[in-house]
C-alpha cells in the first residue's frame, strides 16, 4: 500500500505520449487513428445489422450514415478525450499518482464520450464494459492473492445464471425484448408456459395433417420413405400430457433440439473463422480445411446442442415425475443444462450473462417499486467500468482481457503500448511486465527526469 501512495514527477510526455513531446500533436495523432478504426468498426457493424434486419431503402438513405457517424464520434471522442485528460490532469496535479494516468484520466473522458452516443445503445455498451471491468477486477484480485480461483468456476457461474434466466423465461412477463427472443430461439416456443392454442386443438390439428398427408398419393422414393419413417418415430412415442411439443415425442424432441443447435453453433464458429482463413488462403491453401474441421467449431456446437437437449430432457423428465408443468422446473433444468459449458469454457460468456442478469433484476426491481431509479446510471456505470479497464491497461496489462487490449492497440495504432511503463513499476503493479524490452527514446529537452536512452538527434 505504501507504493500506491507514491507519486512521480515525470511529465505527460515522459509517461504517456512518448512518440511526440507536444500534447496537441499527440491528441491529433490519437484522434486520427481512433477515427479511422471507429469508422471501420461501426461502418461494418451497422451495414451488416441493416442487411440482417432487412431494412428498407429509406433507412439506407436517411438513417444509416447518421447512426454510423454518431457512434464513430463517440468512440473517437473516448480515445481523444482520454489522452487530453491525461495531459490536463498532469498539469493540474503537477505529478502522477497511482490512479491518475489510468482511472483519473479515463473517468471524465468516458463520461463525456458516452453522452455523444445514442441513448438506445448506451445500455448495451454499459453491459459490455461492466463485464470487462468485472473480469479485470477479478484478475487483479487473483494476481494479488485476495481471491483463489475456483476450478471450473466459469461453468458453475454459468449454471447459476442459466438457471435464473430460464426461470424468468418460464415466468409470465419474466423477460422482455432481445433476451426473451434469444431464449425463445434457442430452446423453442414449446417451453413457454402459455400457448395461443389448447392441447386438444393442437392434437386435432396434428391429426388432420397426418390424415391429409396419408390421403395424398406421392411417389415413394427413398427420401419420402425416410421422412415417413421419421414422422412415425417422432409422433408415436412417449409424450406427457403437459408437454407442448405436440409434433414429437419427448425423445425425438430432445434429439432434434441437439441437432438444430449443434448445427447453428458449428456454422457460427465457421463464419467467425472465415476472415482469418481467407486472408491466408493464397499462401496456405490447406487452411481451407481447417475452416470446417476445427476443434472450436465442434466445441461450440456441442455446447449449444447439449445445453438445449439437457434443458428439454430435464423439463420433460420433471413433467413425467411430478405430473405437472411448473416454472420451478426451469431452475433445475437450466442449472443442469449449464454443465454443457464444459464443452466450450468461456469466462466472457459467463460474465456477460451475469451482467445481463443483474440488469434484468435491477429493472424488475424498478418496475415493482422496490428499487429506486437512478437517472444516467448507465452513463455513470459505463464511465467507471471503462476507467477500471484503462487503469489496468496502463498499470497492469497482464490482468486485462487480451481481446480488449488488442482493441485498444488497434484504436491507437499501437500507441498505447508506447507508454513508459518502466517508470510506473514504482507503484508495485508490475506495469512493465509485458514490456521488458521496451524503453522509449525521449528528447531530453522536454523531460523533467533525465531519460535512460538519449534521443539520437539528426
Amino acid at each position: 500500500m505504501a507504493a500506491l501512495s507514491k507519486s512521480i514527477p515525470h511529465n505527460c510526455y515522459e509517461i504517456g505520449h512518448t512518440w511526440h513531446p507536444r500534447c496537441s500533436w499527440a491528441v491529433l495523432h490519437v484522434t486520427q487513428s481512433a477515427l479511422a478504426e471507429s469508422l471501420r468498426i461501426y461502418g461494418t457493424l451497422y451495414l451488416v445489422a441493416a442487411i440482417l434486419r432487412k431494412r428498407k431503402l429509406d433507412y439506407y438513405l436517411y438513417k444509416l450514415l447518421p447512426e454510423i457517424l454518431q457512434s464513430t464520434s463517440f468512440l473517437t471522442a473516448n480515445g481523444t478525450l482520454y489522452i487530453a485528460c491525461f495531459c490536463i490532469l498532469r498539469k493540474i496535479l503537477g505529478k502522477f499518482y497511482f490512479w491518475s494516468p489510468g482511472f483519473g484520466a479515463a473517468l471524465p473522458a468516458s463520461y463525456m464520450a458516452i453522452l455523444i452516443e445514442r441513448k438506445s445503445r448506451r445500455g448495451l455498451l454499459t453491459i459490455y464494459m461492466a463485464n470487462q471491468a468485472t473480469e479485470t477486477l477479478f484478475r487483479m484480485a487473483v494476481a494479488r492473492g485476495a481471491i483463489t480461483p475456483l476450478r471450473h468456476g466459469e461453468v458453475l457461474l454459468f449454471c447459476i445464471t442459466a438457471a435464473l434466466f430460464m426461470f424468468f423465461f418460464r415466468c409470465k412477463d419474466g423477460l422482455k425484448g432481445f433476451t426473451y427472443s434469444a431464449l425463445k430461439f434457442i430452446v423453442g416456443k414449446e417451453e413457454i408456459p402459455t400457448h395461443s392454442f389448447s392441447p386438444e386443438a393442437a392434437f386435432a390439428k396434428t391429426d388432420r395433417k397426418i390424415k391429409h398427408s396419408e390421403k395424398v398419393s406421392q411417389p415413394m422414393n427413398i427420401l419420402a420413405l425416410t421422412k415417413k419413417l421419421m414422422d412415425k418415430v417422432c409422433k408415436h412415442g412417449p409424450r406427457h400430457r403437459c408437454c407442448k411439443h405436440y409434433g414429437d415425442n419427448c425423445i425425438s424432441y430432445c434429439i432434434k433440439g441437439f441437432i438444430r443447435m449443434f448445427s447453428i453453433g458449428y456454422l457460427i464458429q465457421c463464419c467467425l473463422r472465415i476472415p482469418s482463413t481467407f486472408r491466408h488462403l493464397l499462401t496456405q491453401p490447406s487452411r481451407l480445411l481447417s475452416l470446417f474441421y476445427n476443434k472450436e467449431n465442434f466445441q461450440l456446437g456441442a455446447f449449444l446442442g447439449s445445453f438445449v437437449s439437457i434443458y428439454k430432457g430435464t423439463s420433460c423428465f420433471l413433467r413425467w415425475v411430478r405430473n405437472l408443468d411448473d416454472e420451478l422446473h426451469a431452475l433445475v433444468a437450466g442449472c443442469l443444462a449449464g454443465i454443457s459449458m464444459m464443452f466450450y469454457k468461456s469466462t466472457t460468456i459467463s460474465m456477460y450473462l451475469v451482467s445481463k442478469l443483474v440488469e434484468t433484476i435491477y429493472f424488475k426491481g424498478i418496475e415493482s417499486g422496490k428499487v429506486p431509479y437512478f437517472p444516467h446510471a448507465d452513463s455513470i456505470i459505463y464511465a467507471i467500468s471503462t476507467s477500471i479497464c484503462f487503469q489496468a491497461a496502463v498499470m497492469e496489462v497482464q490482468n486485462l482481457r487480451p481481446s480488449y487490449w488488442k482493441f485498444l492497440l488497434r484504436l491507437t495504432k499501437g500507441r498505447f503500448a508506447l507508454m513508459n511503463r518502466k517508470v510506473l513499476d514504482v507503484f508495485g503493479t508490475e506495469a512493465s511486465k509485458n514490456f521488458k524490452d521496451f524503453t522509449p527514446k525521449l528528447d531530453p529537452r522536454y523531460t523533467v527526469v533525465p531519460p535512460e536512452l538519449p534521443l539520437e538527434l539528426s
